[in-house]
């Protein structure tokens, strides 16, 4: 403990021991994963640096500290959506403090942000989404791994961490389902379809194929080995090993280079186009947020955002008068002039 951190008395818990505590609730409380615990404490410990920078100890903290905070995370470049993020980060820990007793009023109270527009995902239109399948070089194993990553991401909308820490014990091509584990560990059930399936089902065909190639080298057919060995994970690298989120970004990456038009996407991308192909098909809001496993439909509703085109195409289809051609006026017919009563 510091000396900031004793500024109301020397029994009083520090900012390590608090943050601590939250983590560890947090952590039991909500089952978070531990990239998510990360951006939790990184939050907090900045939170905290300011704090004692500032000598400002726990008990201490008020509406004009929280204030000065967000004026320097302003003056630091971040953005409003930063800024807010960070702030809702910090209203845990105060409202955990408040429930000990360590502060006797909420600082939060009144506090605000300006409202900020929330950005639209991008996506990709079918075809490009098809360039970017087709771009996959399927001669070599790596190729088809990343093949039925894509296919997975993309036909089951699934986060890269969901999809890098599948497991066979989770995916059922007998019943077409994958289960799938998300945030908090909540399990949700998707739809397998059928060129995910087949493309997962091609993989795991050359991965037992490869550990046997007698025309591999020596050195090859070592790795392919390492690959084809027994695990519980079903996309692993060349070494054996499961794969990384950061190992599917770099292969996406490294797929879509070849096309301009494409450089910008990545792993959550395919999620986006998930749910915006499904809902530009027809679905129902209710089961993209079911597929999606998103807890609140209001996050669903962003998808909602739907192309211009396709927009003018849903109302040609199905307006009564969107194609219908106008039809000439009677020869003589008067113009102009208003109904007569019981015409309108």
């Amino acid at each position: 403990m510091t000396a900031a951190d004793a500024g109301a008395g020397t029994d009083e818990i520090g900012w390590d021991e608090l943050i601590d505590r939250h983590m560890a609730r947090r952590a039991v409380e909500r089952g978070l994963s531990r990239n998510s615990l990360e951006a939790y404490g990184v939050d907090l410990r900045d939170f905290q640096r300011h704090c004692r920078g500032q000598g400002v100890a726990p008990a201490a903290v008020d509406a004009s500290r929280l204030t000065a905070y967000l004026a320097e995370l302003g003056e630091r470049g971040f953005r409003v959506s930063s800024q807010r993020r960070r702030l809702s980060t910090v209203r845990g820990l105060l409202r955990e403090m408040l429930e000990a007793g360590i502060l006797t009023r909420d600082p939060t109270i009144g506090l605000d942000l300006k409202r900020h527009p929330r950005p639209l995902p991008r996506t990709l239109g079918r075809a490009d989404v098809e360039a970017l399948i087709e771009a996959i070089d399927l001669s070599t194993l790596r190729g088809i791994r990343d093949r039925a990553m894509l296919e997975l991401a993309y036909g089951c909308g699934l986060r890269v961490s969901e999809l890098v820490g599948l497991k066979f014990s989770q995916v059922k091509p007998e019943a077409g389902v994958v289960i799938v584990i998300g945030k908090g560990d909540k399990e949700r059930i998707v739809p397998l379809g059928g060129a995910a399936r087949r493309a997962l089902e091609g993989y795991l065909e050359a991965r037992r194929r490869a550990a046997g190639d007698p025309n591999a080298s020596t050195r090859g057919r070592a790795r392919e080995a390492a690959a084809a060995r027994p695990t519980s994970a079903i996309f692993v690298t060349r070494l054996g090993r499961a794969m990384t989120r950061q190992g599917f970004f770099k292969a996406l990456k490294g797929w879509a280079a070849g096309d301009p038009r494409l450089a910008w996407v990545s792993p959550h991308t395919l999620r986006h186009c998930f749910a915006t192909h499904l809902l530009e098909g027809g679905a129902d809001l209710r089961a993209v947020q079911e597929m999606l496993g998103h807890s609140d439909i209001s996050t669903t509703q962003i998808y909602t955002h739907l192309s211009r085109g396709h927009l003018r195409r849903v109302h040609r289809t199905y307006h009564p008068r969107a194609t219908r051609a106008a039809r000439p006026a009677p020869a003589g017919a008067d113009r102009g002039k208003p109904p007569k009563d019981g015409e309108d």
